[in-house]
Protein backbone atom coordinates (compact mmCIF):
# COMPACT_ATOMS: atom_id res chain seq x y z
CA UNK A 1 0.00 0.00 0.00
CA UNK A 2 1.05 4.06 -0.28
CA UNK A 3 1.08 5.59 2.69
CA UNK A 4 1.29 9.37 2.41
CA UNK A 5 2.25 11.97 5.33
CA UNK A 6 1.00 15.68 4.35
CA UNK A 7 2.46 18.74 6.44
CA UNK A 8 -0.04 19.59 9.04
CA UNK A 9 -1.49 22.90 7.75
CA UNK A 10 -4.33 23.82 10.57
CA UNK A 11 -2.77 26.75 12.41
CA UNK A 12 0.45 26.48 15.26
CA UNK A 13 0.14 23.24 14.36
CA UNK A 14 3.61 21.83 14.54
CA UNK A 15 3.34 17.93 15.06
CA UNK A 16 3.59 15.27 12.39
CA UNK A 17 1.72 11.88 11.89
CA UNK A 18 4.98 9.78 11.48
CA UNK A 19 8.20 9.15 12.88
CA UNK A 20 11.24 7.93 10.75
CA UNK A 21 11.36 4.79 12.49
CA UNK A 22 7.54 4.25 11.46
CA UNK A 23 8.74 4.82 7.57
CA UNK A 24 11.53 1.95 8.27
CA UNK A 25 9.12 -0.40 9.68
CA UNK A 26 6.55 0.40 6.54
CA UNK A 27 8.98 -0.33 4.34
CA UNK A 28 10.47 -3.04 5.80
CA UNK A 29 6.68 -4.75 5.54
CA UNK A 30 6.52 -3.90 1.45
CA UNK A 31 4.78 -0.42 1.57
CA UNK A 32 5.79 2.33 0.24
CA UNK A 33 5.32 5.70 2.30
CA UNK A 34 5.28 9.16 0.37
CA UNK A 35 6.21 12.27 2.97
CA UNK A 36 5.53 15.90 2.02
CA UNK A 37 8.97 17.77 2.09
CA UNK A 38 9.14 19.51 5.65
CA UNK A 39 6.16 17.73 7.24
CA UNK A 40 8.44 16.97 10.38
CA UNK A 41 10.53 20.12 10.99
CA UNK A 42 8.14 21.36 13.49
CA UNK A 43 8.78 18.38 15.69
CA UNK A 44 12.43 18.79 15.01
CA UNK A 45 12.68 15.82 12.36
CA UNK A 46 14.14 16.97 9.48
CA UNK A 47 13.43 15.22 5.71
CA UNK A 48 16.84 13.61 5.42
CA UNK A 49 15.78 11.19 8.42
CA UNK A 50 13.06 10.59 6.23
CA UNK A 51 14.86 9.82 3.44
CA UNK A 52 17.63 7.31 5.09
CA UNK A 53 13.88 5.35 6.75
CA UNK A 54 13.19 4.92 2.97
CA UNK A 55 10.26 7.39 2.35
CA UNK A 56 9.96 9.11 -0.58
CA UNK A 57 9.79 13.16 -0.42
CA UNK A 58 7.34 14.88 -2.69
CA UNK A 59 6.88 18.82 -2.55
CA UNK A 60 2.88 19.15 -1.98
CA UNK A 61 0.39 17.89 -0.01
CA UNK A 62 -1.42 17.60 -3.17
CA UNK A 63 1.51 15.36 -4.31
CA UNK A 64 0.79 13.46 -1.22
CA UNK A 65 -2.83 12.99 -1.89
CA UNK A 66 -2.99 12.04 -5.81
CA UNK A 67 -0.40 9.19 -4.70
CA UNK A 68 -1.46 7.51 -1.49
CA UNK A 69 -4.18 5.13 -1.03
CA UNK A 70 -3.83 5.88 2.68
CA UNK A 71 -3.07 9.22 4.27
CA UNK A 72 -2.35 9.59 7.79
CA UNK A 73 -2.70 12.80 9.66
CA UNK A 74 -3.17 14.23 13.24
CA UNK A 75 -5.08 17.27 12.76
CA UNK A 76 -8.34 16.85 10.73
CA UNK A 77 -8.73 18.34 6.93
CA UNK A 78 -8.74 21.50 6.75
CA UNK A 79 -11.15 23.59 4.10
CA UNK A 80 -7.96 24.22 1.33
CA UNK A 81 -7.47 20.21 1.76
CA UNK A 82 -10.60 19.03 1.28
CA UNK A 83 -10.98 19.08 -2.34
CA UNK A 84 -7.35 16.58 -2.03
CA UNK A 85 -9.51 13.91 -0.52
CA UNK A 86 -10.89 11.70 -3.10
CA UNK A 87 -13.61 8.62 -3.30
CA UNK A 88 -11.77 5.63 -2.25
CA UNK A 89 -8.69 6.96 -0.38
CA UNK A 90 -8.93 6.19 3.67
CA UNK A 91 -7.84 8.93 5.97
CA UNK A 92 -6.35 8.09 9.22
CA UNK A 93 -6.58 11.00 11.72
CA UNK A 94 -8.49 12.88 14.48
CA UNK A 95 -11.68 14.27 13.04
CA UNK A 96 -13.72 15.41 15.58
CA UNK A 97 -16.84 15.22 13.18
CA UNK A 98 -19.49 16.05 15.78
CA UNK A 99 -17.55 19.49 16.21
CA UNK A 100 -18.18 20.56 12.71
CA UNK A 101 -21.21 19.99 9.83
CA UNK A 102 -18.87 21.54 7.92
CA UNK A 103 -16.21 18.76 7.99
CA UNK A 104 -18.37 15.94 8.19
CA UNK A 105 -20.53 16.77 4.82
CA UNK A 106 -17.34 17.65 3.05
CA UNK A 107 -16.10 13.86 3.81
CA UNK A 108 -18.84 12.72 3.02
CA UNK A 109 -19.04 14.61 -0.57
CA UNK A 110 -15.72 13.23 -0.91
CA UNK A 111 -16.75 9.76 -1.25
CA UNK A 112 -13.19 8.71 1.28
CA UNK A 113 -13.01 6.07 4.28
CA UNK A 114 -12.59 8.36 7.61
CA UNK A 115 -10.56 6.48 10.25
CA UNK A 116 -10.73 8.60 13.98
CA UNK A 117 -8.17 8.05 16.14
CA UNK A 118 -10.78 9.51 18.69
CA UNK A 119 -13.31 6.57 18.51
CA UNK A 120 -10.95 3.52 18.04
CA UNK A 121 -11.36 1.30 20.97
CA UNK A 122 -9.00 -1.54 21.55
CA UNK A 123 -9.29 -5.09 22.53
CA UNK A 124 -9.85 -3.34 26.33
CA UNK A 125 -11.74 -0.76 25.37
CA UNK A 126 -9.66 1.94 25.70
CA UNK A 127 -9.12 4.78 23.60
CA UNK A 128 -5.77 4.02 23.07
CA UNK A 129 -5.11 6.72 20.16
CA UNK A 130 -6.96 9.25 21.96
CA UNK A 131 -5.15 8.57 25.42
CA UNK A 132 -1.95 10.29 24.55
CA UNK A 133 -2.84 13.44 23.65
CA UNK A 134 -5.41 13.43 26.26
CA UNK A 135 -2.27 13.39 28.61
CA UNK A 136 -1.00 16.02 27.34
CA UNK A 137 -3.98 18.53 26.99
CA UNK A 138 -4.24 17.27 30.72
CA UNK A 139 -1.00 18.58 31.95
CA UNK A 140 -1.09 21.44 29.76
CA UNK A 141 -4.27 23.19 31.00
CA UNK A 142 -2.64 23.50 34.39
CA UNK A 143 0.87 25.37 32.65
CA UNK A 144 -2.01 27.61 30.81
CA UNK A 145 -4.14 27.98 33.28
CA UNK A 146 -1.35 29.03 35.39
CA UNK A 147 0.20 31.76 32.58
CA UNK A 148 -3.41 33.26 32.36
CA UNK A 149 -4.54 33.48 35.86
CA UNK A 150 -1.73 36.37 35.71
CA UNK A 151 -2.96 39.82 35.37
CA UNK A 152 -1.08 41.08 32.60
CA UNK A 153 -3.25 37.83 30.63
CA UNK A 154 -6.64 39.61 32.13
CA UNK A 155 -6.75 37.10 35.27
CA UNK A 156 -6.97 37.43 38.78
CA UNK A 157 -2.77 37.53 39.46
CA UNK A 158 -3.18 33.97 41.41
CA UNK A 159 -0.04 32.18 41.71
CA UNK A 160 -1.48 28.33 41.75
CA UNK A 161 0.45 27.50 44.84
CA UNK A 162 -0.23 30.46 46.86
CA UNK A 163 3.16 31.03 49.24
CA UNK A 164 3.06 30.87 53.39
CA UNK A 165 0.47 32.71 54.46
CA UNK A 166 -1.73 33.07 51.22
CA UNK A 167 -3.99 30.57 49.98
CA UNK A 168 -3.36 28.97 47.09
CA UNK A 169 -6.05 28.95 43.53
CA UNK A 170 -8.73 26.85 43.99
CA UNK A 171 -8.79 24.52 40.90
CA UNK A 172 -12.07 22.84 39.90
CA UNK A 173 -11.68 19.98 36.83
CA UNK A 174 -15.37 19.17 35.31
CA UNK A 175 -14.68 15.30 34.24
CA UNK A 176 -12.63 12.36 36.00
CA UNK A 177 -10.89 11.15 32.70
CA UNK A 178 -7.76 11.15 31.41
CA UNK A 179 -7.16 14.70 31.10
CA UNK A 180 -8.92 15.48 33.82
CA UNK A 181 -6.51 13.02 35.97
CA UNK A 182 -3.92 14.30 34.58
CA UNK A 183 -4.74 18.19 35.02
CA UNK A 184 -5.42 16.92 38.98
CA UNK A 185 -2.28 15.57 39.22
CA UNK A 186 -0.12 18.53 38.08
CA UNK A 187 -2.32 21.03 39.62
CA UNK A 188 -1.82 19.28 42.61
CA UNK A 189 2.03 19.49 41.94
CA UNK A 190 1.69 23.11 42.26
CA UNK A 191 -0.28 22.73 45.48
CA UNK A 192 -3.57 24.33 44.46
CA UNK A 193 -6.14 22.99 46.43
CA UNK A 194 -7.84 20.69 43.64
CA UNK A 195 -11.93 19.34 43.05
CA UNK A 196 -12.12 16.97 40.30
CA UNK A 197 -15.86 16.12 39.20
CA UNK A 198 -17.39 13.34 37.63
CA UNK A 199 -20.82 11.49 37.26
CA UNK A 200 -18.80 7.58 37.51
CA UNK A 201 -18.65 7.07 41.23
CA UNK A 202 -16.21 3.83 40.64
CA UNK A 203 -14.05 6.05 38.76
CA UNK A 204 -14.39 8.64 41.76
CA UNK A 205 -13.43 6.40 44.26
CA UNK A 206 -10.07 5.11 41.96
CA UNK A 207 -8.78 8.79 41.86
CA UNK A 208 -9.81 9.37 45.23
CA UNK A 209 -7.20 6.33 46.10
CA UNK A 210 -4.79 7.18 43.82
CA UNK A 211 -4.73 11.06 43.96
CA UNK A 212 -2.51 13.11 46.60
CA UNK A 213 -4.29 14.74 50.07
CA UNK A 214 -5.25 18.32 47.95
CA UNK A 215 -7.33 16.68 45.51
CA UNK A 216 -11.02 16.66 46.34
CA UNK A 217 -13.12 13.84 44.38
CA UNK A 218 -17.33 15.09 44.06
CA UNK A 219 -19.60 13.73 42.66
CA UNK A 220 -20.57 15.91 39.65
CA UNK A 221 -24.45 17.13 39.28
CA UNK A 222 -25.90 21.09 38.66
CA UNK A 223 -25.60 22.42 42.08
CA UNK A 224 -22.05 21.37 43.02
CA UNK A 225 -21.22 22.61 39.31
CA UNK A 226 -22.00 25.66 40.79
CA UNK A 227 -20.79 25.99 43.95
CA UNK A 228 -17.62 24.77 42.19
CA UNK A 229 -17.45 27.87 40.23
CA UNK A 230 -18.02 30.48 42.78
CA UNK A 231 -15.20 28.72 44.08
CA UNK A 232 -13.24 28.59 41.22
CA UNK A 233 -10.05 30.73 40.46
CA UNK A 234 -8.92 28.28 37.59
CA UNK A 235 -12.21 25.45 35.28
CA UNK A 236 -10.76 23.02 33.50
CA UNK A 237 -13.59 21.80 31.06
CA UNK A 238 -12.43 17.85 30.58
CA UNK A 239 -15.92 16.02 29.51
CA UNK A 240 -15.69 13.29 26.94
CA UNK A 241 -18.69 11.45 25.18
CA UNK A 242 -16.56 9.89 22.52
CA UNK A 243 -17.43 10.49 19.11
CA UNK A 244 -20.21 12.62 20.14
CA UNK A 245 -20.41 16.89 20.87
CA UNK A 246 -19.30 17.27 24.30
CA UNK A 247 -22.43 18.81 26.37
CA UNK A 248 -22.30 22.34 28.43
CA UNK A 249 -22.19 21.73 32.00
CA UNK A 250 -21.09 25.36 32.51
CA UNK A 251 -23.88 27.43 31.20
CA UNK A 252 -24.15 31.47 29.96
CA UNK A 253 -25.74 32.69 33.09
CA UNK A 254 -23.44 30.65 35.30
CA UNK A 255 -20.40 32.74 34.70
CA UNK A 256 -22.34 35.24 36.89
CA UNK A 257 -21.00 32.91 39.46
CA UNK A 258 -17.13 33.23 38.94
CA UNK A 259 -15.11 35.91 40.17
CA UNK A 260 -13.91 38.40 37.64
CA UNK A 261 -10.44 37.48 36.06
CA UNK A 262 -10.76 33.58 36.92
CA UNK A 263 -10.05 31.31 33.62
CA UNK A 264 -11.49 28.44 31.72
CA UNK A 265 -9.55 26.14 30.12
CA UNK A 266 -12.04 24.42 27.93
CA UNK A 267 -10.07 20.99 26.85
CA UNK A 268 -13.34 20.06 25.44
CA UNK A 269 -13.24 22.15 22.53
CA UNK A 270 -11.99 19.45 20.19
CA UNK A 271 -15.91 18.36 20.69
CA UNK A 272 -17.56 20.94 20.73
CA UNK A 273 -16.97 22.30 24.34
CA UNK A 274 -18.25 21.84 27.54
CA UNK A 275 -19.03 26.08 28.20
CA UNK A 276 -21.76 27.43 26.38
CA UNK A 277 -19.88 30.66 25.91
CA UNK A 278 -17.03 28.69 24.82
CA UNK A 279 -15.65 29.18 20.78
CA UNK A 280 -12.42 27.33 19.02
CA UNK A 281 -8.95 29.71 19.41
CA UNK A 282 -5.86 29.25 18.23
CA UNK A 283 -2.42 29.20 19.97
CA UNK A 284 -1.57 32.39 18.40
CA UNK A 285 -4.99 34.20 20.09
CA UNK A 286 -5.60 31.76 22.38
CA UNK A 287 -8.41 33.55 24.67
CA UNK A 288 -11.02 36.33 24.92
CA UNK A 289 -13.18 37.24 27.84
CA UNK A 290 -16.89 36.81 28.51
CA UNK A 291 -18.44 38.32 31.98
CA UNK A 292 -14.79 39.10 33.26
CA UNK A 293 -13.91 35.41 32.90
CA UNK A 294 -10.50 34.32 30.62
CA UNK A 295 -12.00 31.88 28.21
CA UNK A 296 -8.75 29.47 26.50
CA UNK A 297 -10.46 27.43 24.11
CA UNK A 298 -7.49 26.17 21.56
CA UNK A 299 -8.58 23.22 19.30
CA UNK A 300 -4.87 21.95 19.06
CA UNK A 301 -3.22 21.84 22.49
CA UNK A 302 -0.56 19.65 22.46
CA UNK A 303 -0.01 20.79 18.60
CA UNK A 304 1.89 23.61 20.90
CA UNK A 305 4.48 20.71 22.32
CA UNK A 306 4.85 19.28 18.74
CA UNK A 307 8.29 17.11 19.56
CA UNK A 308 6.41 15.50 22.78
CA UNK A 309 3.01 14.84 21.17
CA UNK A 310 4.42 13.51 18.31
CA UNK A 311 6.57 10.69 19.78
CA UNK A 312 3.31 10.13 22.17
CA UNK A 313 0.91 9.99 19.14
CA UNK A 314 3.30 7.87 16.89
CA UNK A 315 3.90 5.48 19.39
CA UNK A 316 0.26 4.35 19.87
CA UNK A 317 -0.95 5.22 16.07
CA UNK A 318 2.08 3.37 14.32
CA UNK A 319 0.80 -0.28 14.97
CA UNK A 320 -2.60 0.63 13.67
CA UNK A 321 -1.48 2.21 10.65
CA UNK A 322 0.58 -1.14 10.40
CA UNK A 323 -2.57 -3.25 10.19
CA UNK A 324 -4.18 -1.38 7.73
CA UNK A 325 -1.35 -0.97 5.42
CA UNK A 326 -1.06 -4.92 5.52
CA UNK A 327 -4.82 -5.53 4.99
CA UNK A 328 -4.67 -3.40 1.66
CA UNK A 329 -7.02 -0.99 0.56
CA UNK A 330 -9.94 -3.02 -0.69
CA UNK A 331 -10.40 -4.93 2.86
CA UNK A 332 -8.70 -2.85 5.69
CA UNK A 333 -12.26 -0.93 6.46
CA UNK A 334 -13.89 -4.27 6.58
CA UNK A 335 -11.65 -5.32 9.20
CA UNK A 336 -13.63 -6.09 12.41
CA UNK A 337 -12.65 -5.32 16.29
CA UNK A 338 -11.28 -1.74 16.82
CA UNK A 339 -10.49 -0.62 13.01
CA UNK A 340 -14.53 -0.53 13.02
CA UNK A 341 -14.58 1.30 15.79
CA UNK A 342 -12.72 4.25 14.25
CA UNK A 343 -14.92 4.18 11.03
CA UNK A 344 -17.09 7.00 11.15
CA UNK A 345 -17.45 7.22 7.50
CA UNK A 346 -17.46 4.39 5.34
CA UNK A 347 -16.88 5.46 1.27
CA UNK A 348 -18.93 8.72 2.09
CA UNK A 349 -21.46 7.35 4.51
CA UNK A 350 -21.47 8.01 7.95
CA UNK A 351 -21.04 4.83 10.09
CA UNK A 352 -20.57 6.35 13.75
CA UNK A 353 -23.78 6.64 15.61
CA UNK A 354 -22.70 9.73 17.45
CA UNK A 355 -22.01 11.61 14.09
CA UNK A 356 -25.17 10.95 12.60
CA UNK A 357 -27.17 11.72 15.16
CA UNK A 358 -25.86 15.17 15.83
CA UNK A 359 -25.98 16.15 12.80
CA UNK A 360 -29.61 14.05 12.00
CA UNK A 361 -27.89 12.37 8.70
CA UNK A 362 -28.53 8.48 7.66
CA UNK A 363 -26.68 5.66 9.52
CA UNK A 364 -24.52 3.18 7.42
CA UNK A 365 -24.22 -0.44 9.10
CA UNK A 366 -21.28 -1.58 8.71
CA UNK A 367 -20.61 -5.08 6.98
CA UNK A 368 -18.90 -7.82 9.65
Amino acid sequence: MIIGVPAEVKQDEYRVAMLPVGVEILTAAGHQVVVQAGAGIGSGLADHAYLQAGARLVASAADVYREAELVVKVKEPQADEFALVRSGQIVFTYFHFAASRVLTEAMIDSGATCLAYETLQDEKGRLSLLTPMSEVAGRMSIQEGAKYLERPQMGRGILLGGVPGVAPAHISVLGGGVVGANAAKIAAGFQADVAILDVNMDRLRYLDDVMPANVNVLFSDRHTIRDQLKLADLVIGSVLIPGAKAPHLVKQEDLRLMKPGSVIIDVAIDQGGCVETSRPTTHKDPTFLIDDVVHYCVTNMPGAVGRTSTFALCNVTLPWVLRLANAGADCATRLGGPLSTATNILAGKVTQTAVAETFNLPLHTLRS
